[in-house]
């Protein structure tokens, strides 16, 4: 679309932030860009930081959104989010669950949903996504929230039950499941995305094409469909959109790690 050709430099490490430094740092002309997800919207977890998300970069567009999908092991005897909270109530300090790793979405979503439901919780980080969810087959742990295609595999195999999922419209890949809104927790809402960002200082014209080019291209059946197909819900927003979106998230997260008492690192 831009008439360039794109080189994907790969920056592993640090939960993506040597990945956003470098292009904190780079020159500010729209040909250096992040591919970010959702970790860069909390800084509270990490003790310091090279660069400032508020300050050092600048929102271009918002690709896609990962909703979660929270899971039980059969032995739980919950159908529905309602009963699970009371399943947990029922054993203070005793219900567990698994996590991608502490920090991890998966982790902060069960953070959330206590903080909401006035429930406690034993976290069991674990070493990815896939592990948690073996953790939760094999019974392990009671319950996980996971990415829709980490778990679907088992939920269709009645290996683990579905309860809801965490943003606030039904996915298309599980729409039998209700979301966490519909079970009664009234605005929960969280969940991985993806996203476009710039150095800060980039020329407004050109964070408004490639946002505007970017858009475009998110709207095209064929992309959507095949993020669709993965388990994701397509988005594409563009700078004000998603700037104010990335606002909220900072927020929200930042009082939900508070609130959980996690200690950054």
């Amino acid at each position: 679309a831009l008439g360039q050709p794109v080189v994907v430099d790969n920056r592993p490490g640090a939960a993506g932030n040597l990945a956003a430094n470098i292009v904190a740092k780079s020159v500010p002309d729209g040909y250096t860009l992040l591919m970010a997800n959702s970790t860069i919207s909390n800084p509270t977890l990490f003790r310091s930081l090279p660069f400032d998300i508020r300050k050092d970069l600048e929102p271009v567009a918002l690709i896609a959104i990962g909703p979660s999908v929270l899971v039980v092991h059969p032995s739980v005897p919950a159908r529905n989010v309602k009963d699970f909270i009371a399943f947990a109530k029922s054993q203070p300090g005793k219900v567990t669950y698994g996590s991608g790793g502490v920090g991890n979405i998966t982790h902060l979503e069960m953070e959330l949903l206590s903080s909401m439901t006035g429930t406690r919780l034993i976290h069991v980080p674990y070493k990815g996504a896939a592990p948690s969810i073996i953790g939760l087959v094999s019974g392990e742990v009671q319950s996980v929230f996971s990415s829709i295609p980490s778990a679907l595999g088992q939920i269709r195999a009645g290996r683990i039950h579905p309860l809801a999922v965490t943003i606030l419209k039904r996915s298309s890949v599980l729409p039998d499941v209700p979301t966490m809104d519909e079970s009664g927790v009234k605005g929960y809402d969280a969940a991985s995305w993806y996203a476009v960002l710039a150095p800060a200082g980039t020329p407004k014209n050109v964070i408004a094409r490639l946002g505007k080019e970017i858009v475009r291209i998110m709207a095209v059946p064929e992309v959507r469909g095949k993020f669709a197909n993965d388990g994701f819900e397509p988005a594409g927003t563009g700078p004000a959109e998603f700037g104010k979106f990335l606002r909220a998230e900072l927020a929200k997260w930042e009082k939900a790690i508070k609130a959980a008492g996690i200690k950054p690192e």
